[in-house]
Parts: structure tokens; C-alpha cells; sequence
């Protein structure tokens, strides 16, 4: 199988395990919407590193972090759950307002680090590209086909890319036609979503104990 052929297979993967609406899809939206297309777009590509890293975990057959995965599961859901209840809150504190000169906010970067942490924090993510690529059968790169992995590892990361471009472009399209009654409500139900992501993990948690 060309290399071209891996590299569509991971651009449909990166756009299927981007779509769902989760926790960095909120922040994103959240911040696209309230600062404009860059700030959304910046957010996104946080998630976009760490489904880089974890995509190439799973496409060149790398176990040894999985493993890790599924022992301190536990652990690492606690810390992505207290992350995302953190993040809710601090977006439900703010007072937003548009500006005339509303550009990107001070903290540009720490989107980036925050939808990295929320998505490097979840072991449903990395055990996701696992059973993804387990399940592509003969559409999966051979072991040792370095060339098609790396393909298919680029062909996520341009997906998931492609995602957050179009979800920003269209979120902060839209902020130009709403009032600061919007942004408010934005915010709300926006920090209201990801406090309940939060709490959704810990429940989870509770029942599988």
C-alpha cells in the first residue's frame, strides 16, 4: 500500500478523534469565540501534539507507554478529571467583554498547554489510537514500514489540524454577530460542560472501583 493511501487513512483518524465533543473542543470554542480564530486555533493545537505523540505510540507499535497507561490509569484520570473541573471553573469566574480592539489574550500560549494537558491526561486517548490502528487490519502499516507509519502518524496530525482550523474559523466567524449577552452565556455553558466532563471522569472512576 502507497504511502499516500496511509497518510488519507490518518488524516480520517485525526478527524474522527478530534469531532467529538470533549473537553478541548469547549475550551477552543471557548476561547475562539471569545478572543477570536488564532486563540481557538492554538487551544486545538495542544490536542493536535499530544494525539501526535500518541498516534505515533500506536502506529510504530511502541507498548511500553501504553502499559504505563493502563497501570496508573487511575492516577492519570484523577489528574485530567481535577484539571478539567479547574479549567470550567476559571471560565465560569471570568467576566467577559468584547472590545473594539478585542485581539489575542495575554496568556496566547496557555491554550496550548492546557488542551495538551487535558488531552495527554486522558488514557482513553491513547488507548483509543491503540485500538484503532489494532482494529485497521490490512490497512495498517506492516511492522517495520517506517515510511507508512510516519505517513499515517503525519495524515493524523494534518486531520486533527484541519479539525481545529475549521472549528475556530467558524466559531470566531460567528463572534462577530453576537452580543456580549452571548459571550456571557458562552462562558457559562461553556465552564458549566467542562466542569461536568470533570465530574463524569471521577464518576466513572467510582463505578469502576
Amino acid at each position: 500500500m502507497s504511502v499516500s493511501v496511509f497518510f488519507l487513512i490518518g488524516v480520517a483518524i485525526g478527524v474522527a478523534t478530534s469531532a467529538p465533543v470533549g473537553p478541548v473542543n469547549v475550551a477552543a470554542i471557548q476561547r475562539a469565540f471569545r478572543y477570536g480564530f488564532l486563540p481557538g486555533l492554538v487551544a486545538g493545537s495542544g490536542a493536535v501534539l499530544a494525539d501526535g505523540i500518541y498516534a505515533g505510540f500506536a502506529a510504530f507499535g511502541i507498548t511500553a507507554v501504553s502499559d504505563f497507561v493502563e497501570r496508573h490509569s487511575g492516577l492519570i484520570q484523577i489528574a485530567g478529571g481535577m484539571l478539567v473541573i479547574l479549567f470550567g471553573a476559571r471560565v465560569l469566574a471570568a467576566q467577559p467583554h468584547f472590545t473594539e480592539d478585542d485581539g489575542p489574550p495575554t496568556g496566547l500560549w496557555a491554550g496550548m498547554v492546557t488542551g495538551f494537558a487535558i488531552t495527554i491526561t486522558n488514557p482513553g486517548v491513547v488507548l483509543g489510537f491503540l485500538a484503532i490502528f489494532g482494529s485497521l487490519g490490512k490497512w495498517a502499516p506492516d511492522p517495520g514500514n517506517y515510511a507508512g507509519a510516519s505517513a499515517m502518524v503525519a495524515g493524523v496530525v494534518a486531520g486533527a489540524t484541519g479539525w481545529w482550523v475549521f472549528i475556530s474559523a467558524v466559531v470566531s466567524r460567528l463572534r462577530t454577530r453576537m452580543t456580549e449577552r452571548w459571550l456571557v452565556g458562552i462562558n457559562r455553558a461553556s465552564g458549566g460542560l467542562l466542569i461536568l466532563f470533570g465530574l463524569a471522569i471521577f464518576a466513572h472512576l467510582l463505578l469502576e472501583g
